[in-house]
């Protein structure tokens, strides 16, 4: 812990520094955590990339010491202690020792200066997070909580009282979640027992904030694990209900214990199948919230049918809704939630291809409607299979392959990618005589459904079609 500050010559220079004018200044958090466990794994002491400090110096002495020395500085957090500045290229944050007390009503602190780094130490989230190396000569290393064992044994546990801590922050509920997944770290029993005792609490948080802290979850690289933390402590019930409601649902293909199990294996395979695309995104959020809310809408269209048939008819029609509904709800943008509701519509519409029935007409309306989603829905419906009778899964991937294959020829042959009516708006104003207006939009339609049905047409042909439509009106 100690050599994690000599290879970075910017926090020997503030150690330096701070230490001539009589102030205490330490590495801590996650800079020192992350560094730690990239040390482990390189088997070397290893530069921590993010910079956080924290010093017994006020913000106004923390500026006189950084004047001179640091290329720019920010006042953005300094309400609150902190102070930001630009060393020789690297970003570092500067923030005084607190000993803030919660309201517990709202998750905003009283901020309070603090004179113990032990104490600031306490206030922190979690014990992997609480601990500090000195950058003055002796580089003294604090660890007052253990968590440098927590962190070889991959354990989350809080500083102090977990109930304590969750009630004056409840956003550190979901942050224990995500470090399941980004870290690969175990909560203890109290830390689950208090998560679940005040999951409700979570309502206190804005629904920014929830939707940061969950988007962070969804894109490591192996979220399943924090997602079933999530739903299993009630916290899924307060920000994201729908996925909860999944647990009871009996898929109607009987080949998973429930819809909920379903959802994470597709999640599983759309990770994979978008790691393994060189020409993805990665990670791909819209890809991700797609594969885990695809079948959100089977609770509310459950039916039981004869011989213990369980259905969800158009329960991708239904998804949809309720994804634009709380997606909407969590702030998300809304290209990401017409995106997700787009696929979770579409997710289904592959089935009705059979052994290769669709005609072109149907190909052409498959990859229209799907538009530049196209690439996510072909991965989203690949891991949509999750039978485990390795013969029907292969016919449906090979029943796919078909479909990509049809797809390349059409586009061979026609710019699938921006099917358009064969004659522009102006063309159809001279044709038929009108000035611009709703009519023009409902010729320009009518070339548009006309140009899905038969591929490409001359212009002869599409302007006889367009005049024998207007007549027939």
């Amino acid at each position: 812990m100690r050599d994690l500050v000599e290879v970075s010559p910017v926090l020997v220079e503030l150690g330096r520094r701070f230490t001539a004018a009589g102030h205490q200044v330490h590495l801590v958090g996650g800079s020192v955590r992350d560094a730690l466990l990239a040390a482990e794994s390189a088997g070397a002491p290893v530069a921590p990339g993010d910079l956080d400090l924290t010093t017994d110096a006020r913000p106004e002495q923390t500026l006189a010491v950084l004047r001179g020395f640091a290329s720019s500085t920010w006042n953005t957090g300094i309400a609150f202690g902190t102070v930001g500045a630009e060393v020789r290229g690297e970003r570092v944050e500067i923030t005084t020792f607190r000993a803030d007390r919660y309201d517990r009503e709202s998750r905003n602190p009283e901020v309070a200066w603090g004179t113990s780094l032990v104490d600031d130490l306490a206030r922190r989230d979690f014990t992997v997070n609480a601990m500090a190396v000195s950058l003055g000569p002796d580089r003294t290393v604090t660890d007052p909580f253990g968590g440098l064992g927590d962190l070889l044994a991959r354990r989350l546990r809080t500083p102090g009282a977990a109930v304590e801590s969750f009630a004056d922050d409840p956003l550190r509920m979901l942050r224990a979640v995500r470090f399941v997944a980004q870290l690969g770290l175990t909560p203890d029993d109290e830390v689950v027992a208090a998560m679940t005792e005040l999951a409700p609490q979570l309502g206190r948080i804005t629904a920014e904030r929830v939707q940061h802290e969950f988007s962070r979850t969804l894109l490591n690289p192996a979220p399943r694990a924090a997602l079933e933390l999530f739903v299993g402590t009630g916290l899924a019930d307060v920000v994201l209900p729908e996925l909860s409601a999944l647990r009871m649902e009996i898929d109607e293909h009987h080949q998973h214990k429930d819809v909920y199990t379903h959802s994470l294996t597709v999640l599983d395979q759309a990770i994979a199948l978008e790691v393994a695309d060189p020409d993805a995104e990665s990670p791909d959020l819209v890809l991700r919230l797609a594969a885990l809310l695809h079948d959100i809408g089977k609770p509310a269209t459950r039916r039981h049918e004869a011989r213990g048939r369980v259905s969800f008819h158009h329960h991708e029609v239904v998804g949809a809704k309720l994804v634009r509904k709380r997606l909407t709800a969590l702030k998300y943008p809304k290209d990401v939630v017409e995106a997700v509701s787009r696929l979770t519509f579409l997710h289904l519409r592959f089935h009705g291809y059979g052994d290769g029935q669709w005609t072109d007409s149907a190909v052409r309306r498959y990859v229209t409607d799907a538009g530049d989603l196209l690439p996510r829905l072909h991965k989203l419906v690949r891991s949509d299979s999750t039978t485990r009778n390795r013969k029907r899964a292969a016919a449906l991937s090979a029943t796919y392959d078909s479909l990509v294959e049809r797809i390349a020829e059409l586009a061979a042959a026609e710019d699938l990618g921006r099917i358009r009516p064969d004659l522009d708006g102006n063309r159809i104003m001279e044709l038929l005589g009108i000035s611009p207006g709703p009519d023009v939009g409902q010729a320009w339609r009518f070339l548009k459904e006309l140009r899905l049905e038969r591929g490409p047409l001359d212009p002869d042909e599409a302007e006889a079609e367009l005049l024998t439509w207007w007549r027939s009106r």
